[in-house]
């Protein structure tokens, strides 16, 4: 008896927490569900543009059509079907993750994640093939074998996402150098007159660059309908850099509060140009450490055949005259 009361009791409380958190969450939720409906329609309404610009072509006459490249009759089409079986076949997980890498490298309207999982399967198989052929021409044991072609098999679903991020690297830094100049710029504008938007425009319509690319995107991201402190989340997200997440959270925080957007800017500017200075520090400070593998490699072994040499020869002379 003591036991089903127990029971009762227990159940009952839990749907009564169940029911505040689901009454908490719902609001959270609805607005995060139509948040993401609206960043959905307008990725789909840019995607489309995009493919109605690419897609419009004069129209051309029948013998002009008749005589259309053999790349675009056979090679091409065949070429889709490919890239399609091989989408198939990759794994769910690896397909969030190149989703994931594309979009912290920014080529969302470039690279196409079925192109690169076809090129994952494709990496997977060529170097798991290399990997048999180096271990069918070597005498090794059945499991060194093994071993080499696993070996090969990993490297291969590796390569991809070391490609990425060797990317998504270099992009980085190309960001953290353009930062400064353009916060300057910026902050200049906004304490001409200009509001916020206009001096964003008004420099990504001068400047060239990832940064500059960027937050075009994030403007073009506002024009269709998404909420201001979500575009600047989501470029920061995009660029993934500590700078652009203390910058849009500035920003966003003077837009909440109504402080003054120039004093933002100003101290957001000086403390970019502080880290940037702290940034090259740090990168002088690697150089000795960086120059110890070219010193022994190719410095060290000249600086020993002339310092050691002549006292090698005259011990060998030395011992050649004792024997």
């Amino acid at each position: 008896m003591v036991f089903a009361l127990a029971l009762v009791g227990s159940i009952f409380w839990a749907a009564i927490m169940y029911a505040v958190f689901y009454a908490r969450q719902t609001p959270e939720a609805k607005v995060r569900k139509r948040i993401m409906a609206m960043i959905e329609s307008a990725e789909s309404e840019r995607a489309r543009l995009k493919r109605v610009r690419n897609a419009y072509k004069p129209p051309e006459k029948p013998d002009v059509a008749s005589r259309r490249s053999f790349y675009r009759r056979i090679v091409k089409p065949a070429l889709d079907a490919l890239e399609a079986f091989l989408h198939s076949l990759t794994p769910h997980a690896i397909i969030g993750m190149l989703e994931n890498k594309i979009f912290r490298a920014g080529k969302q309207n470039i690279w196409t994640v079925q192109r690169l999982a076809a090129f994952w399967v494709l990496s997977v198989i060529f170097f798991t093939f290399v990997g048999f052929v180096i271990a069918t021409q070597t005498d090794y044991f059945v499991t060194q074998k093994f071993l080499i072609v696993i070996a090969g098999g990993a490297f291969g679903a590796y390569f991809p996402f070391l490609m990425l991020n060797r990317q998504i690297k270099n992009r980085q830094k190309l960001l953290r150098r353009q930062l400064p100049e353009f916060l300057d710029l910026l902050c200049v504008s906004v304490q001409a007159g200009l509001s916020f938007d206009g001096a964003v425009a008004k420099i990504t319509g001068r400047m060239k660059g990832e940064l500059s690319e960027e937050f075009r995107r994030m403007q073009d991201d506002i024009k269709f309908g998404m909420v201001k402190a979500y575009a600047l989340n989501q470029m920061a997200k995009r660029c993934d850099i500590e700078e652009i997440y203390l910058f849009t959270t500035s920003v966003i925080q003077a837009e909440k509060l109504g402080t003054s957007m120039s004093q933002t800017l100003e101290t957001q500017a000086e403390n970019i140009r502080e880290r940037r200075r702290q940034y090259i520090r740090a990168e002088a400070l690697k150089a000795p450490v960086k120059m110890i593998f070219p010193m022994v490699m190719f410095i060290f072994p000249s600086i020993f055949i002339v310092l050691l040499m002549p006292s090698i020869l005259i011990m060998i002379k030395n011992f050649g005259v004792m024997d």
